[in-house]
């Protein structure tokens, strides 16, 4: 579904007691409106457990989000969720460093995990019949790190190559850092989920220590599960791993809200890079903040009448029609835990300069707030929302992760279900309306990327990708 759009992927403890393992199981919650084959049970310790059944195939994937993130983080740690998810893989009371790994390949399967601005999650796909390897593992990473410092050298050393790879070294990724920093000035969206680069020189293991004691506990957590299992099955092997563990209280983050914009902000930044590239980002409401008033579901129209494949309005009028633009995109994040961006990103045809380009985005912009979507347009975005939601269910390690992505932000994961009708209840008058109410230069960021000659870049052995893979 576009309002949960793929990630990029590679992308705590206190207290009570839970109730022992012979307790009476919970009776999973029942919806009229829900997914027949999703059922939700909450162990006593506070860990919420969704299961998802598909037995299309005896396989099955085991997510473990914890709600935690680099919205969650303070100047002086940013990247401290990336780089303790990073020794989430290093260790524990009774696993050697890189054990884990060894464990779920030794049983069939795979595992990895991502840090998002608004969550860390863990995974793995086995066959069916190795679930309770997986849990049994993530129990114990989740209750008994061990945080050791050789280890945790080394893998700093690991985030900061990672870093130069992916970010650094990307011209595009150093614009979107910088866009976002400019974008948001009081929100820690503004910063990169690696982290700057002095944090992660500057922070000690302390910080990782205090980190996983304030974060990572079953009250803060949700075990997402899909695939070719009983709920049943899944909430006893549930009860077994985790109920033992104890709930803790994850404090709550003070609210750090964006001071309202108050006029269009603009950057220039100049990196080696073969082409230029052009941004522009304006604030919106996510589904959190949406409140009943369709804005977010509208906005995910908007942003597939844009760019919702060759026929849509980028593809059509400005990289084939005025053939202003080598390539055109637009992205809207509803599925946050505060407001976020719509954004446009392009790069300008060879004989073209940046600031046509960026004239011609902007008169689509325009377009938008002055005219009606075409029916035409409606029906096409509503049909691929649909064939995106088919083929999505195609793939149990999206069904999860769907569910996930909604619990951490706060939202249940019942919204899936809706979806569909949300979108195609959508008209024409609410996509002109959150365009003109959103959409305008007093509440836009524009950053250009001004390439210089590739002969100026540092030059830098090459890294393999697998060298930066968390379980190595």
């Amino acid at each position: 579904m576009r309002i949960l759009p793929m990630l990029a992927l590679w992308a705590a403890t206190s207290a009570a007691m839970a109730a022992p393992a012979s307790a009476p199981a919970p009776q999973p919650e029942t919806d009229a409106s829900a997914h027949p084959s999703t059922h939700e049970f909450s162990l006593d310790n506070g860990l919420k457990v969704i299961v998802r059944e598909d037995h299309r195939a005896p396989v099955v994937v085991s997510q473990v989000w914890y709600k935690v993130g680099s919205s969650y983080e303070t100047s002086g740690i940013t990247g401290v969720s990336h780089m303790l998810e990073h020794m989430m893989f290093k260790g524990t009371e009774n696993l050697a460093p890189g054990e884990f790994s060894r464990i779920i390949s030794e049983a069939g399967g795979s595992e990895n995990a991502f840090t998002g601005t608004d969550y860390t999650a863990y995974f793995q796909t086995l066959a069916a019949d190795q679930l309770e390897v997986s849990l049994r593992l993530e129990a114990e990473r989740m209750h008994r790190l061990k945080l050791d410092a050789q280890e945790f050298e080394k893998e700093r050393r690991v985030v900061m190559e990672e870093r130069r790879l992916r970010t650094e070294d990307r011209p595009t990724g150093l614009l979107y850092e910088q866009f976002n920093a400019t974008s948001f000035l009081s929100h820690p969206y503004r910063n990169p989920v690696i982290g700057w680069m002095e944090d992660i020189e500057a922070y000690d293991l302390a910080d990782l220590q205090r980190w996983y004691e304030q974060w990572y506990m079953p009250s803060n957590a949700v075990l997402v599960v899909a695939g070719d299992v009983q709920p049943q099955a899944v909430l006893d092997l549930a009860r077994k791993y985790f109920a033992d563990i104890p709930a803790g209280e994850p404090a709550a983050p003070k609210p750090r809200g964006e001071i309202v914009q108050r006029g269009e902000r603009r950057l220039e930044v100049k990196v080696p890079a073969r082409v230029p590239h052009l941004m522009l980002g304006y604030h919106v409401p996510n589904l959190v903040a949406d409140a009943g008033q369709d804005e977010s579901y509208a906005l995910d129209v908007l942003a597939g009448v844009l760019d919702g494949g060759e026929s849509a309005r980028l593809a059509s009028r400005l990289r084939r029609g005025q053939e202003v633009a080598a390539s055109a995109s637009a992205g809207y994040r509803g599925v946050t835990r505060d407001p976020h961006l719509f954004t446009l990103s392009a790069v300008p045809a060879s004989d073209h300069t940046l600031e046509e380009l960026e004239a011609a985005l902007r008169a689509e912009v325009q377009r938008l707030r002055d005219e009606l979507v075409t029916p035409e347009e409606l029906a096409r975005v509503q049909a691929q929302v649909v064939a995106g939601e088919i083929y999505e269910r195609d793939s149990l390690f999206y069904q999860a992760m769907q569910i996930g992505l909604l619990e951490t932000v706060g939202l249940p994961w019942q919204l899936l279900d809706e979806y569909v009708e949300r979108i195609r209840a959508v008209t024409a008058e609410q996509v002109r309306a959150v365009a003109r109410k959103y959409l305008h230069d007093d509440n836009l960021t524009v950053a250009w990327l001004h390439p210089l000659p590739l002969e100026s870049a540092p030059r830098r052995p090459a890294v393999s990708p697998e060298a930066l893979r968390h379980g190595g």
